[in-house]
């Protein structure tokens, strides 16, 4: 966010980058880590550079040099997914490929944290490898839960056999939940969604006790580590994503009641106990609950989220500042610090909090302010807010994802559609369901209504030649309204 206002240290970053990344390089990588950081952060970086202020090539947002490494980087994980399930492996040479003796077991989030800059790659660039393998990988997550319907922590990427069978919401399985729900919005895709909503059902039914999870055996639903962990305080969070705002707020005040206990929360925090776990009293600085105050807040207005902001900028600056930057609390009940600072610490912590404390953030755009864009293909809205951050807070622009399209075939068929249907002057809304094969549904109305509704745009509103259908809007079908409530229905 800082960068943003700094035109001449962006460019001098993009330059160092292009001379300097190689993906060629014999070493193992996490895929899980490599895409989310990596890749996920050059989307990021590509599509807000014209916003920056970066003189973008000819194309953009469909072409750029973040963009082309993006891609590049992305390419040098797919060895990763072939296998016999789909499901990837957990690590990757960027130079040969899988290693022989690479172990198939596999994090159940280290399988399905891709939708988002998958889909996303596949849509700028056209190329649809990318996210039919994020698709194939989630289906067979789906494919192999439990009867009762709640996934493991492990699985074995070759035979689909759990290996770890400890179900809950945190560490080992938090970010595949949170892409179902965020690829969802992303690519407005009910079939996402519906996969959320019914392991929500079942997260609620066997996890759930007063408003804590806890970790329970995935066929079994028996109690199996009654604690609450760190990384579980994205909940809140995610919940406000699909509505649930009341069951947020009680859980996250839940886990508000730790913070305010230690000045932190602890790695593992035992519930029945009412305090840590041995060996997990360390706080590395991590964002969760702070993404989760941000998230309901922007719902609710509740200024019980803004005192945990400041709680945790006072408690970070107390006991985590030092000299060369802000420590990992290494015991919370004594504030011990250790020698290391967490990359998510400024990836993700420091930027939700600056952004729960600034309402007019870009970011926070209520669609009412966009820019229009020439691409190839056509105009194209961007920047007008809806921004879905992946799970390292890099932000997405979901318009942007409409502003690239190679399918033009289709596109043809349902221009010549909607030119005889202006000739006739029709007066129903005209509703297309799905484009492609790629997840993107939109719908357009009579070009006569579709020409009033021009409010906002930085453009004049007279009329124009440009195809009808070059930026086509959403549909209503599965967005976000009152609450962050998401609709799986025409209702």
């Amino acid at each position: 966010l800082q960068i943003l206002g700094n035109v001449s240290e962006f460019q001098r970053v993009v330059s160092v980058l292009q001379e300097g990344l190689d993906f060629d390089i014999d070493v193992n990588a996490s895929v899980f880590e490599t895409n989310i950081r990596v890749v996920g952060g050059l989307l990021s970086a590509h599509l807000l550079s014209k916003k920056a202020g970066i003189e973008v090539e000819a194309g953009w947002p469909c072409s750029g040099p973040l963009l082309r490494m993006a891609e590049e980087a992305a390419r040098k994980l797919l060895p990763a997914f072939q296998t016999p399930t789909g499901m990837p492996y957990g690590t990757v040479n960027l130079l040969h490929g899988v290693n022989p003796g690479e172990t198939p077991v596999t994090c159940t989030a280290g399988i399905g944290t891709f939708i988002v800059e998958f889909a996303t790659l596949s849509h700028l660039t056209g190329d649809p490898v990318f996210e039919n393998v994020a698709r194939k990988a989630l289906k067979a997550l789906w494919k192999n839960r439990s009867d009762i319907g709640l996934v493991g922590n492990h699985i074995d990427v070759i035979t689909a056999k759990w290996v770890a069978q400890d179900a809950g919401i945190g560490a080992g399985v938090d970010s595949y939940f949170e892409y179902l729900v965020k690829g969802a919005i992303l690519l407005q895709d009910e079939e996402l969604m519906s996969m959320f909503l019914e392991y929500n059902k079942a997260i609620k039914n066997y996890t759930k006790f007063d408003d804590w999870y806890l970790w329970v055996q995935m066929y079994k639903g028996t109690v199996s580590m009654p604690v609450f962990q760190s990384l579980e305080a994205y909940w809140p969070g995610l919940q406000s994503l699909i509505g649930d705002v009341d069951n947020a707020m009680r859980t996250f005040l839940n886990y508000y009641t730790v913070w305010k206990q230690f000045g932190g929360l602890p790695e593992f925090y035992n519930i029945p106990q009412g305090y840590t776990v041995d060996k997990r009293e360390g706080y590395p600085l991590r964002p969760e609950l702070i993404e989760s105050a941000m998230y309901l807040y922007r719902a609710t207005r509740d200024p019980t989220l803004l005192e945990l902001g400041r709680d945790a900028v006072e408690s970070i600056e107390k006991i985590s500042k030092v000299d060369c930057g802000f420590a990992t609390i290494k015991d919370l009940r004594d504030h011990r610090l250790d020698n290391r600072m967490e990359s998510f610490f400024l990836a993700e912590t420091v930027k939700y909090l600056y952004l729960l404390f600034d309402p007019d953030n870009f970011i926070h755009n209520d669609g009412s302010a966009f820019d229009v864009v020439i691409t190839p293909y056509g105009e194209c809205v961007l920047n007008a807010g809806g921004y879905v951050f992946n799970t390292e807070a890099h932000p997405i622009d979901p318009a942007a994802l409409h502003c690239c399209r190679k399918w033009k075939e289709e596109q043809w068929e349902v221009e010549d559609l909607m030119r005889e249907f202006y000739s006739l002057k029709k007066t129903k809304k005209f509703t297309l369901k799905r484009a492609s094969n790629h997840g993107e549904w939109e719908s357009a109305k009579d070009p006569e209504d579709a020409s009033s509704e021009k409010g906002g745009e930085k453009r004049n509103s007279r009329k124009t030649s440009h195809s009808l259908l070059s930026c086509p809007s959403q549909s209503f079908n599965s967005k976000l309204a009152v609450l962050g409530q998401v609709f799986l229905d025409n209702t």
